[in-house]
C-alpha cells in the first residue's frame, strides 16, 4: 500500500502515543515502517470500528474506546491509520 503525505504526517506527529520512542524520523522512514508492519488506512470511523472488532478482538470496547486506542491514528482529512505495533 502506498501511504500519502497526510497519512505519513499523521503517523510522524502521533507515533509516540504507540511507541516509547520514535520509530521514524523522516517521511521515507515512516513510509517504510508503515509498509513493514502492514498498517492500514480506513476511510472513516465506521470502517475503523468494524476493522478493530473483526481483527483485534475488541468486542467488549465501545465505539469511542476503539477510536481512542493507541493503535488508531486520526488523520486530519477524516480518515484513520491503524498501526498494530
Amino acid at each position: 500500500m502506498d501511504f500519502d503525505d497526510a497519512v505519513i504526517e499523521a503517523f510522524l506527529e502521533q507515533q509516540l502515543k504507540l511507541f516509547p520512542e520514535k520509530v521514524a524520523e523522516t517521511e521515507e522512514e515512516a513510509a517504510y515502517f508503515l509498509e513493514d508492519v502492514c498498517a492500514i488506512v480506513c476511510d472513516n470511523k465506521n470502517d475503523v470500528i468494524e476493522y478493530v472488532r473483526d481483527e483485534m478482538d475488541a468486542s467488549d470496547l465501545t465505539d469511542d474506546e476503539i477510536l481512542g486506542l493507541m493503535e488508531v491514528f486520526p488523520i486530519p482529512d477524516g480518515r484513520y491509520l491503524i498501526v498494530e505495533g
